[in-house]
């Protein structure tokens, strides 16, 4: 009980504390001071928020009413951004306190215009000054038109491409690149999807690759086109070059019956580059070396140069060795 006493006499006693402070004539001079500030801030406020200004603010936006088998194919605008003039009191009044309703459009009025739907500005702005006040000027809305495309279940896979380059580190190759999933499902209208024939990745650029490298890719947005998944794992290999030595016979091609191509010496050895991975798979048949009876007849000397062609998609950089050789065309005798 003694301390509920305690406490009122120390509530009283800091009250009349404050009053004597209060009643004091520098404070009280202060006091009439914030009092006629306050009343002069009010005042200019008012008179301010009396002019005509300009704001931005945003209205959600809604499709309502779209039937079940029908898939939206284009990306739809969540809200729209819209800028008005009106007195500082009223936009005042939009910002702060005035909910409005997002901006609403049924999906079965547009049903008969065909696969591609727009909704022109007059229509925004007849939505949109429907709850502005009567004083208030639309000045712009943005995005000022809408159009969206849909279909009822189109679909078609189409491959995904590379768009960009992929380069590998010293001494290195890139064995191969791969997409999982190595196509995608796209829904368009007929006459968009007669034109897709694959989906590209967003934009890669990787340099140095030099061990295998996995990351997650966007495909590019093709306009009128949804994609399923609109993303996929790209899987970059690469291989370190290794060198390696075979040897390639040379051999005459469209020599006339009883000539043959004689070359010394009749063997080359053929270097190249291969990767690590694909060392052993390659070998002495994967590589040609031939010479054609119509380029020796205006062949200049006793000197052949070679050139090799090759079957394998795995080698790089292959010189014969050595690059010429002597040749005779030789006439073999007929038989009686």
């Amino acid at each position: 009980m003694s301390d509920l006493k305690d406490i009122k006499q120390y509530y009283c006693l800091g009250i009349e504390k404050v009053r004597k402070f209060l009643l004091k004539i520098v404070n009280r001079e202060f006091l009439i001071f914030l009092f006629f500030l306050f009343v002069s801030a009010s005042f200019w406020l008012l008179l301010t928020l009396d002019n005509v200004y300009q704001t931005e603010f945003k209205l959600p936006f809604r499709l309502k009413n779209v039937p079940k088998d029908v898939i939206i194919t284009s990306d739809i605008p969540t809200e729209m951004r819209v800028r008005v003039e009106d007195r500082g009191t009223v936009l005042l009044n939009y910002m702060f306190g005035r909910t409005f309703f997002p901006l609403s459009f049924d999906f079965k009025e547009y049903a008969g215009m065909g696969t591609h739907v727009r909704i022109l500005p007059e229509e925004l702005r007849k939505k949109i000054s429907s709850q502005l006040n009567v004083s208030t000027k639309l000045l712009a809305v943005r995005p000022d038109t809408l159009d969206f495309f849909y279909s009822k279940g189109l679909a078609k896979k189409i491959p995904v491409r590379l768009d960009g380059q992929v380069s590998a580190g010293k001494q290195h190759y890139v064995s191969g690149v791969l997409f999982e999933p190595d196509s995608v499902t796209a829904y368009a209208p007929q006459e968009i999807l007669d034109t897709l024939t694959a989906a590209y990745t967003k934009p890669v650029d990787l340099k140095d690759v030099t061990d295998t490298l996995t990351l997650r890719v966007g495909l590019q947005k093709l306009y009128g086109v949804k994609l399923i998944p609109a993303s996929c794992e790209m899987a970059v290999y690469a291989d370190m070059y290794s060198e390696k030595v075979v040897e390639v016979p040379v051999v005459g091609l469209n020599f006339p019956k009883g000539k043959v191509l004689r070359t010394f010496p009749s063997k080359v050895q053929v270097a190249f580059r291969v990767g690590l991975k694909r060392f052993r798979q390659v070998t002495s048949d994967d590589f040609f070396i031939g010479v054609d009876y119509k380029d020796l007849l205006n062949l200049p000397g006793d000197k052949l140069s070679l050139t090799v062609t090759t079957t394998s998609p795995y080698v790089s950089n292959m010189r014969p060795m050595p690059a010429s050789v002597d040749y005779l065309i030789e006439q073999q005798a007929m038989e009686k």
